[in-house]
């Protein structure tokens, strides 16, 4: 039976990353979205029931799931050096003349989009996935296998005439599209919003919930075969092959004769780079023959046969003229520049991000003046500079507001933070907005037909003033505002309604406690049974939870501190509101085995991943904790296990297991 099932799953896994490399790799899909899912879904339940055949190259790890705590630092077996930078036709001659004095004979080149992004090394054994490293310094970068396993264009199986083992280098980003939506979203939940794609795709990588860097939609692609040796003579032929394994290659790259064709092709991504779906911030040039290559060698830092021609970043002058504040859901206060409406790369600029008052102490920024202006990713432009010979000499320095624009309460500022905050966050307008705005998103209570406009329309009429009143409203108050008809009124209403429905974990997110997540949220609902548990808890109880330090600790008591928030939570809990977990759902546990004792799992796992086991402590009535502690009565180790397994052993009173041993202790 055991071995029906072993080759079921081993069968799924192959079709799936053969679904896998058609959808991503050859853009040519042959079943739908719906059926992949299915096969998906159909896979993960026969591992979650058998992890003895868990696999660490399989398609449901696409879905993320694993927890990093901290990312090991490993050495790069072959360095990955930096490239020299030009920024004119000038410096591309000088790098021809040094390469034709080396090589005579004829050279071919490469050239191909520069991706901004991150650096990724990833290292391929038999044909599998074994571990992606960051490009770090160059000599060193840091383990991230487990996350840029969900990125789909990255294969986690190749095929084809593949070698035994090589790397391959690439450059993991997201596209404006994704960005967008990412930011998108964080506006929903009143939250701050990332400046640019190359800063955000690089944070994500390093994120510690696999689960949430797939949510972002990182994509990849890989440019460079690296080995002791090659399967073929040239940089084109190795992009070729890798293709054919199941690499994401890019589809712009062109094999140039000479530097006229190299010319030729900067000159067109120069401007036709803006209709790209993502950000390139220049031209990476190769010469095509290893053979060539190796002749030419490296200087202390970068290859000789390599350059990567930058496109200067466009930059305008324009008139300031006012500088406005805006105030964000969490009460962060940002200056914002106010500019002449002017063009750049092919938009009207009206408004640059000053950032905070440091940027405009640095810029020395007095008003009316000509400043230069910068677009080179962010999501608004930049400031980057202060034309002072233009400005008028009676002109005063900016002062930075010492109180809110909003509300008039001083504003403070977190010491070691550039930021400046409006503490008021119960009473400042647009925090409150936002915290409704927030409470009625999707990741949240869900509301349909309550958009931002919708609250601020209802906020500005007195309706509401914090997430409780929504529940209070009728008919008779909504009918009478603009462009409210009966059909909307009757929606919003239902959409209300609906609300009381949405599990504690979705709620305890809504209700916005300060540094509380979707994921920390889930936890926290997790470890306590209701609203009044969590209410009680200790900050030595909450810090017992996976995830949760003393920052979230203090905030949450913090919350529960202020006599406002409990009347909230007590009115939310009159009008139906899921407030704790419901007695009613099916329960999931299949034993209880494990019931009253605590569990981690630290090291390296190999028969199942972190998420599994950790699922499994739950289903047989156990507890997941974060941290070694007096609280904990197992640690599971894997291979390579640190510091917590060094102070269980110190401790004397936890009982250190390996992984087949947690196995035996639920008789799997």
């Amino acid at each position: 039976m055991s071995e029906n099932i072993q080759q079921q799953i081993e069968d799924l896994r192959a079709e799936l990353h053969q679904h896998n490399y058609r959808y991503y790799i050859e853009d040519q899909p042959t079943i739908s979205d719906l059926e992949f899912d299915q096969k998906l879904k159909h896979l993960q339940e026969l591992e979650q029931a058998h992890p003895e055949f868990y696999d660490p190259n399989s398609p449901t790890l696409r879905v993320g799931g694993t927890v990093t705590k901290n990312f090991p630092t490993v050495e790069h077996k072959f360095r990955m050096y930096s490239l020299d930078n030009s920024y004119d036709f000038n410096d591309l001659e000088d790098w021809e003349r040094r390469i034709i004095r080396t090589i005579p004979d004829q050279v071919e080149f490469v050239a191909e989009l520069k991706y901004d992004g991150a650096s990724i090394s990833v290292h391929y054994e038999n044909g599998k996935l074994k571990e992606a490293i960051t490009r770090g310094d160059g000599f060193r970068g840091d383990e991230i296998t487990a996350n840029v396993k969900t990125i789909p264009e990255i294969p986690l199986t190749l095929h084809g005439d593949y070698p035994d083992s090589f790397f391959m280098r690439g450059e993991i980003f997201l596209t404006r599209k994704n960005f967008d939506k990412i930011n998108a979203r964080r506006a929903e939940e009143g939250l701050d919003l990332f400046m640019n794609p190359r800063n955000t795709a690089s944070g994500t990588l390093k994120m510690q919930d696999s689960a949430e860097v797939r949510k972002r939609g990182l994509t990849a692609v890989l440019y460079q075969y690296i080995a002791d040796s090659a399967p073929a003579e040239t940089h084109w032929e190795l992009l070729e092959k890798a293709h054919s394994w199941g690499f994401k290659t890019s589809g712009h790259a062109k094999l140039c004769r000479n530097l006229e064709e190299i010319k030729q092709y900067i000159t067109h991504w120069e401007t036709a780079r803006h209709e790209l779906p993502f950000e390139i911030d220049g031209i990476v040039l190769k010469v095509n023959s290893l053979q060539q290559q190796a002749r030419l060698g490296y200087t202390a830092k970068s290859p000789r046969w390599a350059m990567a021609y930058k496109f200067k970043a466009e930059q305008v002058q324009t008139k300031l003229l006012s500088v406005s504040y805006q105030v964000g859901r969490t009460g962060a206060v940002t200056p914002v520049a106010n500019l002449q409406p002017v063009l750049l790369a092919g938009t009207t600029v009206k408004r640059a991000s000053l950032h905070n008052e440091d940027i405009i102490r640095k810029l020395d920024l007095h008003e009316h003046d000509t400043v230069m202006v910068e677009k080179g990713g962010e999501i608004i432009p930049k400031i980057v500079g202060v034309n002072t010979s233009l400005r008028d000499s009676g002109s005063a320095a900016v002062q930075y507001i010492t109180n809110c624009p909003e509300c008039g309460t001083p504003l403070v500022k977190i010491e070691d933070q550039a930021i400046h905050f409006c503490p008021n966050e119960l009473h400042c307008p647009p925090q409150v907005i936002g915290k409704m705005i927030h409470y009625v998103s999707r990741k949240a209570l869900n509301i349909e037909n309550l958009g931002s406009e919708t609250i601020e329309q209802l906020y500005n009429a007195k309706l509401i003033e914090n997430p409780a009143d929504f529940y209070t409203l009728t008919s008779a108050q909504l009918l009478p505002l603009e462009r409210m008809a009966k059909k909307s009124v009757d929606n919003i209403l239902a959409g209300i309604e609906k609300s009381k429905t949405v599990p504690f974990e979705r709620v305890l997110f809504g209700i916005g406690i300060k540094h509380v997540g979707e994921t920390v949220a889930k936890k926290l609902a997790k470890n306590f049974e209701s609203i009044e548990a969590l209410q009680k808890a200790s900050l030595e109880e909450l810090m017992q939870v996976e995830d949760i330090g003393l920052k979230i600790a203090e905030s949450i008591q913090l919350y529960f501190a202020n006599p406002e928030n409990v009347l909230m939570i007590e009115r939310l809990k009159q009008y139906g509101i899921q407030l704790a977990k419901d007695p009613n759902a099916a329960p999931s546990a299949v034993s209880d085995k494990l019931a009253g004792k605590t569990f981690l799992f630290t090291g390296k796992l190999s028969l199942f991943s972190r998420d599994q086991a950790e699922e499994m402590v739950e289903q047989n009535g156990g507890r997941n904790i974060s941290a070694v502690s007096k609280y904990l009565n197992y640690l599971v180790v894997g291979e390579k296990a640190g510091s917590k397994l060094k102070k269980a052993q110190e401790l004397g009173t936890i009982e250190i297991l390996d992984e087949q041993q947690f196995l035996d202790l639920i008789n799997v």
